[in-house]
């Protein structure tokens, strides 16, 4: 059985009464304005991700494989995505913490890798400890404090963590309240923040399934927009990074040529090449789904905030689970992704 929050929040040594979780007032937990937000599908991406590979250097095999040894530290539990679907974990917990990610990441126009680190952390999280119920105040806390650690390890540009919280926020916490969240989360994540992820090796094997040629912008964008269409679904979380990458690439790479694909997976001698071809087919049956003329009523593009990463279709999000439906998430003013400086590294491992 999962460890409770009440047990982890001892580590952090807080004076007040812990009485509730982290030690604080049930009845004390913020401002809940009542509104909330959805996903729209048919939304055009507001953004271009051809220049975000540019900072990540191609890699070697040799590293390729050092990065593969490692990858599985900065996963989920195993049994995360079975019980998510099961209903033995909130899947509404996970969607509800994610849409307001996605939506304050829109807002100041953080990239790709913060989105996808934020979500990392959210799940892993997830995976060790289950939320109090009926705490959703607790559920926004957690969402705060992922997408606030990920903007640390990411981004040039940190905004307060008072000011993360825009977006509709139900609840507004204090600095000193997410700083105590961000603590727990830090210990249960065993402080590896520069997890491996899908970005680690997205330009590898854009190169090595291209014939050894560097790809172009128009193919690394929609290899980024890809995989983070996928982020809020649950069918990717029972693959490994690599497998995902790999199976991305050839996506991205078969809207515009013909591929072999097990001729591709031939060259690949550090990936699993049978998690890489059923990862392939999961996001080929996705991609298929979300392509289906749908036959609900969508609300208008104009009343309702753009998604930060184009087509995001309930259907291709959460193909095997119960998480039916899609909306949007809003964009604000600001520079774009590749006009902004990322702390990025190489390595991303801790």
């Amino acid at each position: 059985m999962a460890p409770s929050f009440d047990c982890a929040a001892s580590i952090l040594l807080c004076a007040e009464d812990n009485s509730s979780v982290l030690g604080f007032d049930d009845d004390v937990d913020g401002e809940e304005d009542g509104r909330g937000f959805g996903w729209v599908s048919g939304v055009k991406s507001p953004h271009f991700y051809g220049d975000f590979l540019v900072d990540f250097p191609v890699l070697s095999d040799e590293r390729l494989g050092s990065l593969v040894e490692r990858e599985t530290e900065h996963m989920p539990r195993e049994d995360y995505a079975e019980r998510l679907r099961s209903g033995a974990l909130d899947l509404a917990i996970r969607r509800d913490a994610i849409d307001w990610i996605w939506k304050v990441h829109a807002h100041y126009s953080f990239g790709p890798l913060t989105a996808y680190l934020a979500v990392n952390y959210l799940d892993r999280f997830l995976s060790g400890y289950e939320l109090p119920q009926g705490k959703a105040w607790m559920t926004q806390l957690l969402s705060v404090a992922c997408l606030s650690l990920a903007a640390k390890m990411e981004e040039t540009e940190v905004p307060l963590s008072l000011d993360l919280q825009v977006g509709d926020a139900k609840y507004v916490f204090e600095a000193k309240t997410i700083q105590r969240m961000e603590l727990l989360v830090l210990s249960t994540l065993k402080w590896r923040m520069q997890a491996v992820t899908p970005f680690s090796y997205l330009d590898f094997f854009l190169h090595k399934f291209n014939g050894g040629s560097a790809p172009s912008k128009i193919l690394a964008s929609r290899s980024v927009e890809l995989i983070l269409s996928m982020t809020r679904g649950t069918d990717l979380l029972v693959f490994r990074p690599s497998e995902v990458a790999a199976a991305i690439a050839l996506s991205a790479l078969r809207e515009t040529q013909v591929v072999e694909v097990e001729k591709a997976l031939s060259c690949c001698i550090h990936v699993v090449q049978e998690g890489v071809l059923r990862c392939f087919e999961v996001i080929q049956d996705l991609m298929a789904v979300r392509s289906r003329p749908r036959k609900i009523a969508i609300p208008s593009v104009s009343s309702l905030p753009q998604s930060p990463i184009g087509v995001l279709d309930a259907a291709c999000l959460s193909y095997n689970s119960d998480d039916t439906t899609a909306g949007s998430h809003a964009t604000c003013g600001g520079d774009s992704p590749a006009s902004k400086r990322r702390k990025l590294s190489s390595s991303s491992i801790s």
